[in-house]
């Protein structure tokens, strides 16, 4: 794991404790509740409500501690994106906002990088009291930076019943579309809830200028992120879009062929104080950011050229005895590969610092034959060259 300069704000997280403050709730209460939360979550996904932000003390435990985490997932995407075409006005629409994820993120993220395009945020979501909350925190932090350059439009709309998408049309084209940790969530009780959430990014692409982003984010569970994989597929299959990252390939999804695998980031970070309070009143260590995603394009652009040779790391590095192994993603499928200690160089000493996510160059990958079968496991020997191309 790398840790990314990109981070949430001292004046966005002032502005979302200050409103979890104007409460009065006690640090326990708020640590119970997320306790809560987390179990709904991650354990007990079929105990999660919609209605889960209207609740005082749930919406308050998801503003302290699940907003910043989830906003500093949003911003680390917003560096890796392509940088955004010169525009008068930069244009956002974040589907399924709850409380401002993708919204708070984007304006802290234009502000901290005085990016010199106006910014205009649309947000969508079925819950008025979260809108009314993202309103209030975009107030607080417009206040405080003097900022009159940023435009929040609030709508309230089933996601499922699509409605609102003819209110979001008048607003013309838009230069990123966020739909964070909402497609989970959505389209639980149908027969084909994959088709359906996949029907709903298709209905977002004409919404999307022609060199726009659309991110979507998910949670890093197995189940999540392997109906995410589903979308990726089908999606790319009907040729609507194509991936800028993190795929390397267009072909079908790899972790997809065994039901146990899935892929996903952990990227370390520094959590606020406030988190690290609520961390040691339940038991927790968020010391990493955790999320499954696709950065999903029409113009075909990719976050590195691709080649056979290039590969991304989809595993942590595992120190085994005498060796390290790590998974490797591409065109050719996931692959396991490791370099025995005794065989370092210094062509091959980038291996060492591989991490989940990286992507790297490797020369030559040997697989070698015993007993008549060729080894699933490929070897990086001393004399191949590696690289990392980038980090994450």
């Amino acid at each position: 794991m790398r840790c990314l300069n990109a981070t949430v704000s001292p004046l966005l997280l002032d502005a979302i404790n200050e409103r979890v403050e104007s409460g009065g709730l006690s640090r326990k209460k708020l640590g119970q509740a997320v306790a809560e939360l987390s179990r709904s979550f991650t354990k007990e996904r079929s105990h999660l409500t919609r209605t889960y932000l209207d609740d005082e003390l749930l919406g308050a435990a998801y503003l302290q501690y699940f907003l910043p985490v989830n906003l500093a997932k949003i911003q680390l995407l917003l560096d890796e994106m392509p940088t955004p075409e010169p525009v008068e006005r930069f244009s956002v629409l974040d589907i399924g906002s709850g409380p401002g994820t993708g919204t708070l993120a984007v304006l802290d993220w234009w502000h901290q990088r005085k990016l010199p395009s106006a910014l205009s945020v649309t947000a969508v979501d079925g819950s008025s009291g979260a809108l009314r909350q993202a309103r209030q925190l975009w107030d607080r932090y417009c206040r405080s930076v003097h900022s009159q350059e940023a435009d929040l439009r609030t709508y309230e709309g089933n996601l499922e019943r699509r409605a609102w998408l003819e209110q979001v049309r008048q607003r013309g084209l838009f230069n990123l579309i966020i739909l964070a940790n909402c497609l989970n969530e959505i389209y639980t009780d149908g027969t084909d809830s994959i088709q359906a959430k996949t029907g709903l990014v298709v209905e977002c692409l004409p919404l999307l200028t022609p060199h726009g982003t659309i991110m979507i984010v998910e949670p890093a569970l197995r189940e999540t992120s392997r109906a995410l994989h589903q979308m990726r597929d089908r999606l790319l299959k009907e040729k609507r879009c194509t991936i800028y990252s993190p795929c390397l390939h267009e072909g079908n999804c790899p972790a997809l062929v065994k039901p146990d695998d899935w892929c996903h980031e952990e990227r370390t970070w520094e959590p606020p104080m406030s988190i690290r309070g609520i961390d040691k009143e339940v038991g927790f260590i968020k010391d990493a950011l955790k999320f499954s995603y696709l950065l999903l394009r029409k113009d075909g652009k990719t976050i590195v050229e691709r080649q056979s040779d290039v590969y991304r790391v989809v595993s942590e590095l595992r120190e085994l005895k005498g060796e390290k192994r790590a998974w490797l993603c591409n065109e050719q499928g996931r692959q396991e590969v490791g370099r025995q200690d005794r065989l370092a160089s210094p062509h091959n000493e980038a291996f060492d610092q591989w991490h989940r996510g990286a992507i790297v160059r490797i020369e030559k990958i040997i697989c070698k034959e015993r007993g008549g079968k060729v080894s699933a496991l490929g070897r990086i020997e001393r004399d191949a060259a590696v690289q990392i191309v980038r980090p994450v």
